[in-house]
């Protein structure tokens, strides 16, 4: 579980990445000059905005007559004017560079990043001399921690500096580095040109605060303007903090912002005066708290693990099997750096970026890579991890009540395809910038509150699902039952109408975006009322709005199968601008939605199926992770497994740029560029491939390819509130062993005739036919199910 290498980082991609939630840094490994970009997950461009639009709501009634009309073209160039500004962008906070005085040359060179222990070790031996840096970022301390150690005593002589991108400016004290700035009020997006797209202003945006102090052992330190110096040394703790003066999505980040000075030297002072292990010691409790929880073996692999890792990639790709193992295992390892209680919502990038202007603002990109970064937190069991997504999704729905308000004369909230930290929920594209493909959707607030959802699923946590999912979700239901307009037919179809970022071609040839009834939109408001319908049941509430919703469900257009076998994405079977399109939004109720399965709409799925195929297994690097998870709700492992090959394919970055989706040298998801959506979708669908519940029953080795014969797994989560180790011989279940953590009903599903028994006595379940048994169960018990 070692991401291993032989040479310095050259390129951020090549670097490695840690983080406790809050605080990120990518650890480039250098010899002679050290690099620690670091990041803090709070500072992002921009303040609090008004971005309603309230001639949307004027518009909104000639583009529908525009649709109905056929006038396509017509429709989308309209669509223009219902849109708002672009979002804010998410910010670097800086640099920590180490300068050492021995030269550049060294032998025995080696760095790695550790998941067993979420730190990075860079090890060289110069003459006699070897020299360790061993860095992590501790959750319960709030800091990066630098620890520099020389075999010989008295060889440490270094300089340490702190810089930032950023307007700001350094100071120093004895021991201390200080580094205070302001981010910017205005970032453009990154593909938006503009002869101003940085601005900054006079005591506006959020201000930051960096800063580094030492803890020497012996050896001699001064400070100046040029850096900390330090000569003469063995052993040396460095320890860095930051924060910023963001105090919340609504609020103005000077004039009721925090102090961000006096919450950074809270956290310095505090870790300076505790001993390095004690540092140590706290950071692995706190983090294999979560990361031990789930343990995956894919048996035995004929390649050499002891490569580095970028080697193993090129070299081997999914015939490394202990390669999948570490990919699927750094997915979660992602997630526990990136997405902690209390933090910011794991963005484009999670928490690490680099640019001023990075790639698509490094927002929140709502339309799959928002949520896809969470595919993974309650299947691999971080629910604890899930809990940022889900306060942001409360947030975003007090600023989506204006929007739906203003901008559409509409009940509940609404909010597009792309936010950010002040939970902008308008579509972007500056008023009419922007290409309706992607700022013309409607349907991002149905999608967020399946994760509200799923977190209830998995959990059942009746007191959550009551005070702080239900209310959002319900107000969501609403927005849709005013969306959605009814047909000639009776049907209900939402209006206009959009499949993410792709265009289809109208009768006259010409490429469009907006029309009605898009599929996925349909799939997502079906999965909502069905949710809304469930949880109201279960809180024994909302018994009209029930009917209403149940009433509303059973109008929408259903799915239609097109000319070539597939489900249509399209009201209309209209042609793909791309057949090979990176979006699969049209097959979201086959995952991650559970509308489409063979029990419930095989001749749907069939043709989600056909689709898939037609889409083929090319893609970029997220593209590729919800395709794995599709074939794996397909039940074809093999098909899935070639999806995997894909996903190992090894990206380098040069001067000419970057060529095809997969993993860059340290495993980010390549897009490319990076976007980590793939990391964390792939690990979901590795998940996926061994074990799925949700069609109400525990399904056992669903989509296990050929080339996994033997191997196990354990604590995975299943809905319904189980965890679930399972071992597997020759391609066949060994047994699993289910631990029931609320009681009730239990129904597991396998391949081959199975039995279940506690405590070495066999216990009563019901054969419910197709490979499905049923028992119950009490809480806290465990249960193991074998062959029968």
């Amino acid at each position: 579980m070692k991401l291993f290498y032989q040479t310095p980082a050259a390129r951020w991609t090549e670097a490695l990445p840690l983080g406790n939630g809050r605080l990120g840094a990518m650890v480039f490994g250098g010899i002679e000059t050290e690099r620690l970009q670091l990041n803090e997950d709070s500072l992002w461009s921009g303040e609090p905005k008004d971005g309603t639009n309230p001639g949307a709501l004027k518009v909104i009634p000639e583009i529908r007559r525009l649709i109905n009309e056929g006038l396509y073209v017509e429709a989308d160039e309209l669509s223009k004017e219902a849109m708002g500004p672009y979002t804010q962008s998410y910010m670097p906070l800086g640099d920590l560079g180490l300068h050492f005085y021995h030269g550049n040359l060294a032998d025995d060179y080696t760095r790695e990043l550790d998941l067993e222990t979420a730190a990075t070790i860079v090890r060289y031996r110069i003459g006699d001399v070897i020299y360790k840096r061993t860095s992590f970022i501790s959750n319960p301390d709030q800091t990066l921690i630098i620890r520099l150690e020389s075999s010989t005593p008295g060889m440490l002589n270094f300089t340490a500096k702190l810089w930032s991108p950023l307007q700001h400016h350094t100071d120093w004290k004895t021991d201390r580095i200080l580094m205070k700035g302001n981010a910017p009020v205005h970032v453009d997006p990154n593909y938006y040109r503009t002869s101003t797209p940085i601005v900054y202003g006079e005591d506006v945006g959020i201000h930051f605060d960096g800063r580094l102090g030492i803890k020497l052992e012996d050896g001699s330190l001064s400070t100046d303007h040029d850096g900390m110096h330090v000569k003469s040394a063995t052993n040396v703790t460095l320890v860095f903090s930051a924060a910023t003066s963001f105090n919340g999505f609504d609020r103005n980040p000077v004039t009721d912002g925090v102090d961000p000075e006096a919450i950074a030297e809270k956290f310095l002072t505090a870790a300076l005066e505790k001993s390095y292990s004690h540092l140590y010691d706290s950071h692995l409790k706190d983090y294999l708290h979560l990361y031990q929880r789930v343990s995956l073996d894919l048996g035995e692999s004929n390649t050499d693990a002891d490569k580095p890792t970028d080697i193993r990639i090129s070299q081997y790709g999914s015939k490394d099997k202990k390669l999948v193992e570490l990919l699927f295992q750094f997915g979660r390892y992602l997630l526990i750096s990136s997405s902690r209680s209390g933090t910011q919502a794991a963005n484009l990038q999670g928490i690490w970026n680099k640019d001023v202007r990075p790639p698509w603002s490094s927002n929140y990109t709502l339309n799959i890579n928002a949520e896809m970064n969470y595919w993974l937190a309650e299947t691999c069991n971080l629910s604890e991890c899930h809990e940022p997504l889900l306060t942001f999704t409360r947030n975003l729905s007090q600023t989506g009540a204006d929007t739906a308000r203003i901008n559409y004369g509409a009940r509940g909230w609404v909010a597009h395809h792309n936010s950010d930290i002040w939970c902008q929920s308008t579509p972007v594209g500056d008023f009419g910038e922007g290409d309706p493909s992607w700022a013309s959707w409607f349907m991002a607030a149905p999608w967020l509150c399946q994760h509200l959802w799923e977190h209830y699923a998995f959990g059942r946590d009746i007191a959550y699902l009551r005070e702080k999912a239900y209310p959002v979700m319900k107000e969501a239901a609403l927005f849709c039952l005013d969306w959605l307009q009814e047909e000639p037919d009776g049907s209900l179809a939402t209006s206009p109408s959009t499949s993410p970022e792709h265009k289809f071609i109208t009768e006259e040839g010409s490429m469009a975006a907006v029309s009605k009834g898009a599929t996925m939109d349909h799939a997502l408001i079906y999965e909502l009322f069905t949710n809304c319908i469930e949880a109201a049941g279960v809180l024994e509430t909302d018994d009209a709005l029930q009917k209403e919703l149940a009433h509303a469900r059973a109008r929408l257009t259903p799915y239609k199968i097109g000319k070539h076998g597939q489900l249509q994405e399209w009201l209309h079977d209209f042609d793909d601008q791309d057949i090979y399109h990176r979006h699969v939004s049209h097959l979201y109720g086959v995952y991650p939605g559970c509308q489409l399965t063979p029990d419930s709409e095989l001749e749907m799925f069939k043709a989600a199926q056909r689709s898939l195929e037609r889409r083929s297994d090319i893609g970029t690097g997220w593209s590729l992770a919800w395709k794995l998870s599709l074939w794996a709700r397909f039940g074809d492992g093999n098909r899935a497994h070639g999806l995997i090959d894909n996903v190992l394919n090894l990206v380098r970055e040069d001067k000419a740029g970057v060529t095809g989706g997969g993993v860059y040298p340290n495993l980010f998801g390549a897009h490319p560029p990076f976007q980590i959506d793939g990391n964390f979708g792939f690990t979901a669908g590795v998940a996926e491939m061994l074990m799925q519940s949700h069609t109400g029953s525990i399904h056992l080795l669903p989509a296990l390819p050929d080339t996994w014969e033997s191997g196990s797994v354990k604590g995975l989560r299943a809905r319904g509130g189980f965890e679930v180790d399972m071992a597997w011989s020759n391609g066949v279940l060994i047994k699993a062993i289910i631990t029931s953590l609320n009681g009730g009903v239990c129904r597991v599903k396998a391949a081959l005739p199975i039995e279940v028994e506690t405590d070495n006595l066999s216990i009563s379940f019901q054969d419910a036919g197709n490979g499905v048994i049923i028992f119950d169960t009490l809480p806290g018990m465990t249960y193991t199910i074998k062959q029968a």
